[in-house]
This record gives C-alpha cells, sequence and structure tokens, in this order.
C-alpha cells in the first residue's frame, strides 16, 4: 500500500486490559510513530454476549494512563454489521458460503477419528462434514432452528482467488495457503460476523497499511489475505511480534487478574513502570526509532 503507516489497536472490551495489551498497544503506537504514520483504535465488539461499556470505558483510560494518543473518532465493530452482511452476501453469491451445524465435539471427534491433529486459526481442522449436504437436508435443519455457522469451502474460494501471497516483516513474503486450515467460520447464528471476515474488512475501511498484532495469530493472516482477494480489498503489511509472557513462560490472558493495567495501578506502579515492564520485548526491527520510549 502507498502513503502513510496506518496502524492499530483493537481489542476487545470482554475484560480488563493486561500487560499483553500494554505491550501490543504500544508497539503499534510506535511502529505508527517510526514512520510519521496514524495510530488507530478500534473496539471488537461483535460478541454482545461477552462485551460490557464498562470494559470498553476502561480500555480508553487505561490506555490514556500509559500515555498513548490514537485518532479519533473510534470504530466500533457493532456499529458495522450492515458492512458484514453485505461482504457474506457477495460470497454466498459466488457460490463461497454453505452452513454448517455439527457442535465443536462432533468436530472434534471426527478430527480424532481421521487422524488430523488440532492446527490452524480455529483449533480442529474442520472435516467438512457438512459440505456436501443437498439444498433439502440445510433447509431440513434450518426448519428445526438447528444452531449454525457459515463456513467458507476454501477449496472453491482459493481456486477462485487463485495463487496469492502477503508480506511480513519478520518472515518476508510468505505464500497464502488458506486452504490448509479448513473451511473456517465467518459466522454464526448468534454472532452474526466472525474475527476473519470483521478485521479484513475493517482493516481495508480504516486504511490500515500494517497490520501489528501477536504470533498466535500468524496463521489467520492466510486466511485474511484470502478474503481480501475474493473481496478486492487493499493487502497491508503484517508485523507478527512476539507475545509478552509471565517469568514462568506463560502467555498473559485476561483470566490473569492480577496483572491488569488497572490492578498495576492500584499497586502503586505508575505508567513509566509500565512501560518498562514491555521496554524490553518492544524491539520494532526495521524501523527507524527502534524501542518503546
Amino acid at each position: 500500500m502507498t502513503g502513510s503507516t496506518v496502524t492499530r489497536f483493537a481489542p476487545s472490551p470482554s475484560g480488563l486490559l493486561h500487560l499483553g495489551h500494554a505491550y501490543a498497544a504500544l508497539f503499534a503506537a510506535q511502529a505508527a510513530k517510526d514512520e510519521g504514520g496514524r495510530f488507530l483504535v478500534r473496539i471488537e465488539d461483535i460478541d454482545a454476549e461477552r462485551c460490557r461499556p464498562e470494559f470498553e470505558d476502561a480500555i480508553y483510560e487505561d490506555l490514556r494512563w500509559l500515555g498513548l494518543e490514537w485518532e479519533e473518532p473510534v470504530l466500533r465493530q457493532s456499529d458495522r454489521m450492515a458492512a458484514y452482511g453485505e461482504a457474506l452476501e457477495r460470497l454466498d453469491a459466488m457460490g463461497l458460503l454453505y452452513p454448517c451445524f455439527c457442535s465443536r465435539k462432533e468436530i472434534r471427534d471426527e478430527a480424532a477419528r481421521s487422524g488430523r491433529a488440532p492446527h490452524g486459526p480455529d483449533g480442529p481442522f474442520y472435516p467438512g462434514l457438512c459440505r456436501g449436504l443437498s439444498p433439502t437436508e440445510r433447509d431440513d435443519k434450518m426448519g428445526q432452528n438447528t444452531p449454525f455457522a457459515l463456513r467458507i469451502d476454501m477449496g472453491k474460494a482459493a481456486a477462485a482467488a487463485g495463487e496469492l501471497s502477503w508480506t511480513d516483516r519478520e518472515h518476508g513474503t510468505v505464500k497464502a495457503e488458506a486452504e490448509i486450515f479448513g473451511d473456517v467460520v465467518l459466522a454464526r447464528k448468534a454472532v452474526p460476523v466472525g474475527y476473519h471476515l470483521a478485521v479484513t474488512l475493517d482493516d481495508h475501511f480504516q486504511g490500515v497499511s500494517l497490520v501489528t498484532r501477536g504470533k498466535d495469530l500468524f496463521q489467520a493472516s492466510h486466511v485474511h489475505r484470502l478474503l481480501q482477494a475474493l473481496l478486492g480489498l487493499d493487502t497491508p503489511d503484517y508485523h507478527h511480534h512476539v507475545l509478552l509472557t509471565s517469568p514462568d513462560g506463560h502467555r498473559y490472558a485476561k483470566r490473569d487478574k492480577a496483572l491488569t493495567l488497572r490492578s498495576l495501578r492500584d499497586a502503586g506502579h505508575g505508567p513509566d513502570a509500565v512501560r518498562e515492564m514491555a521496554r524490553g520485548r518492544l524491539e520494532v526491527p526495521g524501523s527507524p526509532g527502534g524501542r518503546v520510549r
């Protein structure tokens, strides 16, 4: 992409920010600063059952406490449902979507029987149990209000898109191979859009040119590159940074309540101290500034 660098930090307001979030936010903000660009905050609140307004307010408070500034207005995914619906309709019109009525247990059991080890951006490889259902079988299950997810037929999608690649600042040019992860979920009946489709559309809509996120999402970028090609979206550069871990090697997560920024602040740690906790892990290779200051 051309123009100044645009990065984003996109938390879900389903809990308080922890030290790993601080690392990710500082990393994205520094990458934009080093390249004379813009830093955005996006609220990924599509899961209405888990997201809370008080957590969204806490996100802004914690980021300001860290000394971060971002471009307003903040985009909230809950305001973008119409755009996600239109994209799903386009993919469906291309013959690439189908309803899947399998439970997570059924998927795990079938994956175990087939010898496919769990892997990929969504966990267990989906064995395609519902891909071959007839229109009548699908209508019958929907008529019975059987819960379902909308999956993308990766074989058809990859064939339609052709050979693709994307650029990662750690790994260089990466060949996109989304089909090896199986037919991922793009929406569910209870949640009308999933992570993969929402973030891909939003990054294009906001003009994000550099996606910075943890290495745990590296595989998801294969899927996102495919969706970009199918929907005619811009392709940003990516930088999948290390995940901040505790001294015992465990990844920080929202369940680690003792390490929330709120609890660190309440324990008497100032913003400089919290930034220093992350400083040693915030190298930005290839950027003029290097470290977070």
